[in-house]
This record gives C-alpha cells, sequence and structure tokens, in this order.
C-alpha cells in the first residue's frame, strides 16, 4: 500500500528525513485509482535492483506483505492483467449469486483449484474465474509455470517475528500516532478527487476515515475499528511468515534489539 500517493500517513511511508538519510525506491509513486498487483510490483523492483547494482550498491528490500517476497524470492506466474469489465462482471456476479454458487462455477473450469480453496473464499475464488475468463486458461494452469525469481540464494534472508501482544500495541500506537499527526486531513485530501477504489480501498483505517468523514461512525468507534482490523491483519501476516518463511533468519523483537551489531554485520559482510 506504500507504493499509492496520497496517504503517507495511513500507510507509514518513510518520511523525508529517513529519506534524506537513505535512498528509497518504490514508495508515493502510483496514483489511487490505478490498478497494482504484484507482478507489477516485481517490475519495478527489478529496475530498481538492477540500478542499484550498476552503481555498486546492495539493496535492502523491507516490507510485511508476504506474497511480495514469495514472488521475489520464489518466482511469480506470469498471468495477463485483468481488465476493468471482466473484474467488474466477476465482483458483481459473487454479489449477487454468492461464494458457494460461484465455487461450482469454478469447479467446472478449474476442478483442480477449487478442490484447493473452501467455499467461503470469496477473494480466491474470484481471482480463479477472473482468470478463466480473461485467458481462457485455469489459473492452477498458470501456476504451473512459474517465472525465474528475481533474487538468488545469495540474498540474504531475515524475517523480525516480535512478540504478538508487543506487535499489537505498536499497531495501536501506531494508529493513535497517525490521528495526532493530522491523517484525517489527508484522507479528506484524497476524497477531493474521488473515493479510492480497487487494492487501495483495502489500505487499513481508509474506510473507518471515510465514515467519520461522511458522519456514518464516530471517531472513536472508527479507531476501536481500525486498531482491530490491524491486529487482525497482523496476525495473518506472522502465520504466513512462520508457513512460508521457515528457511529465513528469524528474530524475535526481543532478540534483535540484543542482537542488532550482529544482524547489521551480518548485512554489511553478506552485501
Amino acid at each position: 500500500m506504500q507504493v499509492y500517493r496520497g496517504l503517507p500517513l495511513l500507510t507509514a511511508q518513510p518520511t523525508a528525513a529517513e529519506q534524506g538519510n537513505i535512498p528509497h525506491y518504490l514508495f508515493d509513486y502510483v496514483e489511487l485509482g490505478d490498478a497494482y498487483s504484484v507482478g507489477r510490483w516485481q517490475s519495478d523492483v527489478k529496475e530498481a535492483i538492477a540500478a542499484l547494482a550498476a552503481q555498486g550498491r546492495p539493496a535492502i528490500i523491507a516490507g510485511g506483505t508476504g506474497l511480495y517476497f514469495k514472488a521475489l524470492t520464489e518466482g511469480l506466474v506470469d498471468i495477463p492483467d485483468i481488465t476493468h469489465e471482466i473484474r467488474t462482471q466477476i465482483r458483481a456476479d459473487m454479489d449477487t449469486k454468492g461464494a458457494e454458487a460461484m465455487h461450482q462455477q469454478l469447479a467446472v473450469c478449474d476442478p483442480e483449484l477449487a478442490a484447493r480453496l473452501p467455499q467461503g473464499d470469496r477473494q480466491r475464488i474470484a481471482r480463479g474465474l477472473e482468470v478463466y475468463a480473461m485467458t481462457g486458461r485455469p489459473l492452477s494452469h498458470w501456476q504451473s509455470e512459474q517465472t525465474t525469481p528475481i533474487l538468488t540464494e545469495a540474498a540474504r534472508q531475515i524475517c523480525l517475528m516480535p512478540d504478538r501482544q508487543w506487535l499489537y500495541a505498536r499497531c495501536d500506537q501506531r494508529f493513535e500516532a497517525m490521528i495526532d499527526a493530522g491523517v484525517m486531513a489527508e484522507v479528506e485530501r484524497v476524497l477531493q478527487a474521488g473515493r479510492p477504489v480497487g487494492s487501495a480501498a483495502k489500505i487499513l483505517g481508509l474506510e473507518e476515515l471515510i465514515a467519520v468523514h461522511e458522519g456514518q461512525m464516530a471517531m472513536q468507534d472508527a479507531v476501536s475499528q481500525a486498531k482491530m482490523m490491524t491486529r487482525r491483519y497482523a496476525k495473518r501476516q506472522m502465520t504466513w511468515f512462520r508457513n512460508q518463511m521457515m528457511s529465513w533468519n528469524m528474530y524475535s523483537e526481543q532478540e534483535y534489539y540484543n542482537n542488532f551489531d550482529k544482524i547489521v554485520h551480518f548485512i554489511s559482510k553478506n552485501g
């Protein structure tokens, strides 16, 4: 979400001071109305890494979206972009027919994928139907044709895995700090250009703060709900990391602070 323009506070983008000390790339450069995907990000990050390599400089890739790291280290399915018309139609069908009926439809065109997905998984069911409608080929077929990963085994992989309660407290503190920093003014400026759609509409806290702006929710209730959604997202992230990044060098929050010098030395030594 940090790629989008206009919401630096809500998406916790690096500050001007941070970017002044260390060059940052792929932040605040995509319009909120633009469709964005892991495939586009992979292409963008490949160019950024190549530019740094030409300068003899290493890249540090930081973030929390597990799928994006998976694409970097394991490759990505090179599926054509889904048109707005197809995506809109599939999502409308999902709303009118329901997830169970759409799952049955998926079982006809992509039985392998349907067998892996629960009937209530609206997002992945819709994705499977979109890909088939766009390409005429099942998503499960595309998934068997992974591309070559951008990062090689030489890349050093570090995952910070803090204590869950410590992380939840940080999530709450972060949202309170954004409110104090004037995030409502940021949301109001964005709404002047129109309500964000697509991926940008899923920015944590945005829906609740828009409801406050429109008088549909009290600020106290919005903050409470947004904090809860943020903690739930953090929990899903941690589950992904444990299941998908078992081979990474993992450090707890306490281990990170106790071994900070060692971690910096590890990164410096190995580029």
